[in-house]
């Protein structure tokens, strides 16, 4: 029994390795790695669709298009408008009214750098820009070329305390007024974009609306900081409707014409590293879709056919969200949204601890010390398993010379020495299965951590002390999983010794390997284990001197 308990904890150690490299490889190993790549060259028609397919960036339509109806007014100023609120700088495009770069004011760059996150960007080493346009028969989006708008001014400052700003884009064509706005919140990241089609004319006029994302295949400059062997998180796209909350789609699926949903309530996006993109349409179904383009990647949605009459308008409306992956503020934008925090298959075990870490952190105000009293909080829910499973090993430590001889009486006698050792388990109250419950218990939760510290971005950049500038990355010294390897040793000698040699040999090695496992490890996970090492080598040493003080009693009573 003692044998099959040693190589249970074993099994169970090393099955937590192999599930966390499966874990992180079957999702995101094979995300593209490849040098960025750059800037396309093409023409301004490069983004937009054809009456009979994809064209460039314009996704298909479903009317025909009257390309008389796509000469572009030149904007007054060519340049970039330049939009500044409390959590972006934006910069538009007129030229097709395009997000062509947001940089995120409340996340840094990297560690040390004082400049902010950019998630949106179109140069020589990313392209990754949200679009939106009108098409169809009378659309003012097609591949011949993108509507240029004109606007009042190139730059706009959100003031403080100013709860709103709109930047209003107008296009005009043979009695027909384009208003596209962008309006941003005060203290919030969702972008409500919106075209009013005035039609003064004498004809209806037909199009649709659509929103997208380009992005090419250049890498996740979200990992950049986090060390050359730090595991990859997903970089792809996702979807979701209020009937199917969550799917991933890699950007390989892009062309295979796979995603062919239509909602009203939905989403699409491009998941990375802490930070997602997502268009969501508000007043229409949007007609779900993806495509590739070369080396460019599509998610977006077509509205359904619009037909304004003349004298009336109509408006569209769609959300961006580019932003931090806040749980909070995601669930509120579209429904599966959140789910971008993905936590894979313990996500029930994460929630609760990344719900009971927050808490804990909105009092102590570090996320370090907010881990270390998790560490804490979850000892004592497991103690009446552990006070067990303890109490058993330390039994088993006390009655090992007794095993020990039996060995040498019945060494030969398998069955007679199972037999005695069975009876001595009974006469002592021993379950040597019982040591298996610590381990096992906490490889759930070790787990689930994991993926709680990789995905979480409040833990992104958070320091704790000293050293441990950012509880998410690997520690650069090395001391956390040091002081993790020497824990579990001190560990291993507070419980029996296994009676097979090549056990013993296995179980002197497990600190090692553990300890080069966890090398690259967030310096949180770490400090997770280490921290539930000492409380459990405490918790430990106390049971095991009560055990020998009654083993004690019991010598001195049978000696009287």
């Amino acid at each position: 029994m003692q044998k099959i308990f040693r190589v249970m904890i074993i099994i169970a150690m090393l099955i937590t390795a192999y599930l966390l490299i499966l874990a992180w490889r079957d999702d995101y190993a094979d995300a593209p790695a490849v040098d960025a790549v750059p800037e396309t060259t093409s023409s301004v028609g490069a983004d937009i669709p054809s009456t009979t397919g994809a064209a460039g960036d314009i996704p298909v339509q479903t009317l025909p298009v009257d390309n008389s109806a796509v000469t572009a007014t030149p904007a007054k100023n060519a340049g970039l408008i330049t939009v500044t609120t409390d959590r972006y700088d934006i910069k538009i495009n007129p030229e097709g009214g395009d997000i062509v770069y947001a940089a995120l004011k409340q996340y840094d760059a990297t560690l040390d750098s004082d400049k902010p996150f950019v998630l949106l960007e179109n140069n020589s080493n990313r392209v990754y820009v949200a679009q939106s346009g009108l098409i169809g028969q009378n659309g003012i989006d097609t591949a011949e070329g993108r509507a240029t708008y004109n606007h009042t001014a190139n730059n706009y400052v959100m003031e403080d305390g100013q709860q709103t700003l709109s930047v209003p884009l107008t296009y005009k064509k043979d009695g027909v007024t384009i208003t596209k706005t962008f309006t941003f919140t005060e203290n919030k990241y969702p972008i409500d974009i919106s075209y009013q089609i005035q039609n003064a004319s004498t004809n209806a006029w037909q199009g649709q609306m659509f929103a997208q994302l380009k992005r090419d295949d250049s890498k996740d400059p979200g990992m950049s900081d986090k060390g050359a062997l730090s595991m990859a998180t997903y970089l792809g796209g996702a979807w979701g409707t209020p009937d199917d909350p969550y799917n991933k789609l890699k950007f390989g699926d892009f062309s295979d014409g796979e995603l062919t949903t239509t909602s009203d309530k939905g989403w699409v996006g491009i998941v990375q590293h802490y930070f997602v993109s997502a268009w969501t349409p508000e007043n229409f179904t949007g007609k779900f879709f993806t495509r590739e383009t070369g080396s460019d990647y599509f998610i977006g949605f077509n509205s359904q056919p619009v037909s304004v009459a003349p004298n009336k308008q109509v408006t569209l409306n769609a959300t961006l969200y580019a932003g931090p992956k806040v749980q909070s503020e995601l669930k509120d934008v579209a429904v599966g949204l959140n789910k971008t925090v993905d936590y894979g298959l313990l996500w029930p075990i994460s929630k609760v601890l990344f719900a009971i870490l927050e808490g804990v952190h909105k009092i102590v105000g570090n996320w370090g010390w907010s881990i270390i009293l998790l560490t804490i909080l979850v000892k004592i829910a497991l103690m009446w398993f552990s006070n067990k499973s303890y109490y058993s090993m330390a039994k088993m430590r006390a009655i090992a010379p007794r095993l020990k001889v039996l060995k040498e009486e019945h060494g030969d006698d398998r069955m007679k020495m199972s037999q005695e050792m069975m009876a001595i388990y009974k006469e002592e109250k021993v379950n040597p299965m019982a040591g298996c419950l610590p381990i096992l218990m906490q490889m759930p939760i070790f787990l689930a951590l994991y993926w709680v510290l990789v995905e979480s971005v409040e833990l992104r950049h958070a320091p704790w002390i000293l050293w441990i500038q950012d509880l998410s990355a690997m520690d650069p010294w090395f001391i956390l999983p040091l002081l993790m390897g020497a824990s579990m040793f001190v560990q291993q000698q507070l419980n029996p010794q296994p009676a097979d040699p090549m056990q013993a040999k296995v179980m002197k090695f497990l600190p090692i390997i553990f300890t080069a496992f966890m090398l690259f490890f967030p310096a949180g996970l770490v400090l997770y284990w280490t921290v539930n090492n000492l409380f459990s080598m405490t918790q430990q040493y106390i049971v095991n001197k009560k055990v020998d003080e009654e083993q004690k009693r019991r010598t001195v009573k049978v000696v009287d």
